[in-house]
């Protein structure tokens, strides 16, 4: 599934990071599965661990994971996700995202989740992880909300990230 060609993936403050996917239907089964392994290939190369449609330009629910090292790939594509169930015990991970390259932060969300999505057959299937997999799962889930992690930050440790982003970009552009 990496022979695909890979996709720009967007970059904050692009306003579709903030927009929210609409439902995976019938008539887009096709184009998701077309989609997905671009999606993957996009993944591998930033490198990364989550993907959502919407950081590539995509208003569609769907997610894709891999947790793995590159010689034990076990990608995982979630079409629809959504979460059941998720633990009052919290866990705090160190968080990036490929829309905020090269910036990371502190974020605290419920340790356990239990979570329902389609895969690329239409089949339904549920999830229930913890770890880096549920911090990975409610990431890229909120994604397709418009949400980012910077989003659980004080709104200092926000602004502040998001003006280390702004100002690494410029200085990227005048390179």
């Amino acid at each position: 599934m990496t022979d695909a060609e890979t996709l720009p993936i967007l970059i904050v403050p692009d306003a579709r990071l903030r927009a929210r996917a609409k439902p995976v239907g019938p008539a887009d089964e096709d184009r998701v599965r077309a989609l997905a392994p671009r999606m993957l290939a996009s993944m591998y190369a930033a490198p990364g661990i989550g993907l959502a449609a919407p950081q590539v330009g995509e208003m569609l629910r769907l997610v894709v994971i891999d947790l793995q090292k590159e010689e034990s790939r076990d990608p995982m594509v979630l079409v629809n996700p959504e979460i059941l169930a998720a633990s009052a015990e919290t866990a705090t991970r160190e968080e990036g995202c490929l829309s905020l390259p090269g910036q990371y932060a502190e974020v605290t969300r419920p340790a356990r989740v239990k979570v329902r999505y389609q895969d690329l057959a239409g089949a339904r299937r549920e999830i229930e992880a913890d770890g880096l997999l549920a911090t990975c799962l409610q990431h890229e889930i909120d994604h397709l909300d418009g949400v980012l992690f910077v989003d659980y930050l004080s709104a200092l440790k926000r602004n502040m990230l998001l003006r280390k982003l702004a100002k690494e970009l410029k200085a990227r552009q005048r390179a």
